[in-house]
């Protein structure tokens, strides 16, 4: 019997334009009720072949019956769908070995190496579409059946994806190597990847402090003003922002704010339980809530999750986030005057609840700062009789 471990050496999180790693070890054991019966045959055994690549699952929420064609040319081992979806993105498959004896107590080690395509979807687990990344290693005993073991990762969005040319004067790119200035001490200089550039674009998006005020009314006058420091953050920041009640006419009472999604279904799906556009606005992922009954000033912190998609477009769905405010607010007098000296809340009080979407950017951070707080990446085993 063969044992096959499969490892991702490199986490198991990447950005689409990032390389992966794979580590797998085949290892010839006994079975323990054959450890005393051993024949010259159990001695070395044989693997015909084993390859690797890489498979993105794409389904529906009513994935069922006619399944979507895959894109491109068929894998050698004809993967065009299972019961985890559609693939509609794949590698081409990488032969590892052909031909591979392993005496008995000893193991091969192989390495299979990989980069992710810059222009792939994310890992996505929607309403109403799901794509999903598994790395597929199949194998064959001689005159065996195939086996394979996929092994699941997750991939983040580099957005936004432009052109090169669009990419390089975000940035500050734009001056030819003639008109910049040399140093003949310094190393030469780095040629910048679609993966560095699409890096430092993303950074300057997120970093950049934009301060916007809105002022919050409703058919009665001013409930107050809100001010978002900047409208575009990576996974795991706070979105960090100020409610000034002072200059309202109307008296608020609770402000509730959530982060939403919204999923838009573009593509043609010939499932009648897919809308063309199907919008998740009902979900929330953060919540913050406070009484503002009283008070003049407060202060919104929402997380970002570490586990959310972060904004993307794709031909099957377009992913975008907003926050979705909620105030409660009433025109009757609640706080008693400083000179009131029998003073007593009122039983029953009219209020009133308006609503207000306010779309934020959410991109993708380094896969290191979501990996640090995850769970750590488990080997993947198989046995081979």
């Amino acid at each position: 019997m063969i044992e096959l471990s499969a490892k991702l050496t490199t986490g198991s999180v990447y950005l689409a334009g990032e390389a992966l790693e794979c580590c797998i070890t085949f290892c010839h054991t006994t079975q323990p009720e054959h450890r005393n019966s051993q024949s010259h045959s159990d001695i070395l055994e044989s693997l015909a072949w084993v390859s690797a690549q890489i498979h993105c699952f794409y389904s529906t929420s009513g994935n069922s019956g006619e399944k979507t064609p895959t894109i491109g040319r068929k894998t050698a081992l004809e993967v065009t769908s299972c019961d985890i979806g559609d693939v509609i993105f794949h590698t081409k498959p990488k032969i590892l070995f052909c031909d591979l004896t392993i005496p008995l107590g000893e193991s091969k080690t192989f390495w299979y190496r990989e980069s992710i395509p810059i222009e792939a979807p994310p890992s996505y687990r929607g309403t109403s579409v799901k794509y999903s990344y598994k790395i597929t290693i199949a194998t064959q005993k001689v005159g065996s059946h195939i086996k394979m073991v996929r092994i699941p990762f997750r991939v983040l969005p580099i957005s936004p994806i432009m052109n090169m040319q669009d990419l390089a004067a975000l940035c500050g790119n734009e001056t030819t190597e003639e008109l910049q200035p040399t140093n003949p001490f310094s190393e030469e200089r780095k040629v910048e990847t679609t993966l560095s550039m699409a890096l430092q674009v993303l950074q300057n998006l997120t970093a950049r402090r934009s301060p916007n005020s809105y002022m919050i009314t409703n058919t009665r006058g001013k409930v107050g003003r809100f001010c978002l420091f900047k409208s575009a953050y990576k996974l795991g920041e706070d979105i960090v922002g100020t409610f000034d009640f002072s200059v309202g006419t109307v008296t608020c009472m609770q402000v509730s704010v959530s982060l939403q999604p919204e999923e838009i279904v573009t593509s043609k799906s010939p499932s009648k339980n897919v809308n063309k556009e199907n919008s998740s606005r009902s979900m929330t992922v953060a919540r913050y809530h406070e009484v503002t009954l009283g008070l003049t000033h407060s202060q919104l912190i929402l997380p970002i999750p570490l586990h959310i998609t972060p904004a993307f477009e794709a031909d099957e769905v377009s992913l975008r986030w907003r926050l979705h405010f909620e105030f409660v607010t009433t025109n009757d007098k609640l706080l008693p005057n400083p000179e009131d000296k029998d003073w007593n809340a009122p039983l029953n009080v009219p209020i009133e609840t308006m609503v207000w979407n306010l779309p934020v950017k959410i991109y993708s951070t380094l896969p290191k700062q979501i990996q640090q707080h995850s769970v750590g990446n488990d080997a993947y085993t198989m046995y081979i009789k």
